[in-house]
């Protein structure tokens, strides 16, 4: 189990802007990278109620189980390699592997075990170095839908905010309210089931 602070700023884009974006930083199709979320909470979205987020995170052959939790500035990540195995297993709505990230769960006071499926996202991710951080661009498909995101990570909340205002300024984008990935999947399922 791996335990660190993620502090990233977040901005939805349009198409056209993404591709303006991917060209000005010089990453072409080849520089994105598949990575596919798939989405796990109760049937009451009692980690959703907490600001919290599970996911299992397939990348590059690896297979990670992540807890996001609020923090005071940025998002506490509790990460637990797990195998394919347990992947196919959790995603058939059969048990998550215990482990680091259900003891996490379990200190939020929610039992680790009524966890169940929710649904999958996948993203084309490309990253380039900026400003002491990385800058990710993210095309995203999930359910019936896309969207198109651009990220900066950094390890400073103040010094990351400064740049990545600067940065949309500078390429005319303007700020626009981006819910996390999890929180804009469930949005649309549910707006989906309600038809």
């Amino acid at each position: 189990m791996e335990q660190n602070l993620e502090i990233e700023f977040k901005n939805l884009l349009k198409k056209e802007e993404f591709e303006r974006i991917a060209k000005e930083f010089g990453l072409e199709p080849e520089s994105f990278q598949s990575q596919v979320n798939h989405y796990f909470d109760t049937p009451s979205f009692s980690l959703k109620e907490k600001g919290a987020a599970l996911r299992i995170r397939e990348k590059g052959g690896n297979y990670v189980l992540t807890l996001k939790q609020p923090q005071e500035i940025g998002l506490l990540e509790t990460d637990q390699l797990i195998s394919a195995e347990d992947t196919v297993t959790a995603v058939g709505n059969g048990p998550l592997p215990l482990g680091g990230v259900a003891g996490e769960v379990e200190k939020m006071g929610i039992q680790f075990n009524e966890l169940t499926y929710f649904g999958t996202l996948a993203t084309l991710r490309a990253e380039a170095n900026f400003h002491n951080g990385v800058l990710v661009l993210d095309h995203s498909s999930y359910l019936d839908t896309e969207d198109f995101e651009l990220e900066f990570e950094s390890s400073d909340f103040d010094e990351g905010q400064d740049a990545f205002r600067t940065l949309l300024g500078r390429l005319g984008i303007p700020v626009r309210e981006t819910p996390s990935k999890v929180h804009r999947f469930y949005k649309r399922k549910l707006n989906i089931t309600r038809g």
